[in-house]
């Protein structure tokens, strides 16, 4: 287990998922970096939390502008001499489509950000992350990001279409493989929230954001011995 002197930063964490991330990592006493694209509402968020008697620290991130990640990587570094935890939590959804309907602008669109901006920030604070005795990344995936549940038709994520964002998260899973099998000392994992109620599913999802949150805090928090180049939901493993 992760001490009380351990500096996370959280992606996408005004809101839903990475506010309620944000929270649980604070709860724990750590250094939190609250990181979202709109400041006005990650300041809010970071008001929220203090009222609740958690103290994290704001930085505006859009993790699909080359200028935005590098400043939020320069502005962290000014604060602190390490980064242990990132946890790489900004998506965003997309129209539920017929995948022969799908242009590629539309998939672009969703790479942007599913993809390429978690790339985008791992490797801007990758020098922080070195500085760290157990560097842990963990990178949100889903559910729908795995070819063994699409090819089982017993599997709710077989009946659900959607080529921009279920190819973004396998595209991401596997970039969590690169990673893991690259950076020695690293814990690199893919976290399956399962299917909360937040803005991206019009609050429609099964799961609290404490539950969808299990695997992330989980993997955040892994100790020496813990598991790298995996993926995980709140039971365990997920089938690739």
């Amino acid at each position: 287990m992760a001490d009380a002197n351990t500096v996370a930063l959280v992606t996408g964490a005004n809101k839903g998922l990475g506010r309620e991330t944000a929270r649980r990592l604070a709860g724990r006493n750590w250094r939190v970096f609250l990181a979202a694209r709109d400041r006005e509402r990650g300041m809010r968020t970071v008001d929220e939390l203090a009222a609740e008697g958690l103290d994290l620290e704001f930085v505006e991130l859009d993790v699909a502008c080359d200028e935005s990640v590098a400043a939020a990587a320069k502005a962290v570094a000014a604060r602190v001499d390490r980064l242990d935890v990132l946890v790489n939590n900004a998506g965003i959804g997309s129209p539920v489509l017929d995948p022969a309907g799908t242009g590629v602008d539309a998939v672009r669109q969703v790479f942007e950000v599913n993809v390429f901006g978690q790339v985008r920030v791992t490797h801007a604070f990758l020098p922080l992350l070195r500085r760290s005795a157990r560097p842990r990344v963990v990178m949100v995936s889903s559910a729908l990001a795995s070819l063994a549940h699409a090819a089982d038709p017993a599997r709710p994520e077989s009946g659900f279409l959607n080529l921009a964002y279920a190819s973004s998260k396998t595209a991401l899973n596997m970039i969590v493989s690169q990673y893991a099998r690259a950076l020695d000392g690293f814990k690199i994992n893919a976290a399956d929230p399962g299917f909360p109620a937040t803005d991206m599913n019009q609050h429609t999802g099964i799961h609290t954001l404490t539950e969808g949150t299990d695997a992330i805090i989980r993997l955040a928090t892994l100790d020496a011995a813990g598991s790298t180049g995996g993926f995980f939901d709140r039971d365990g493993v997920v089938p690739w």
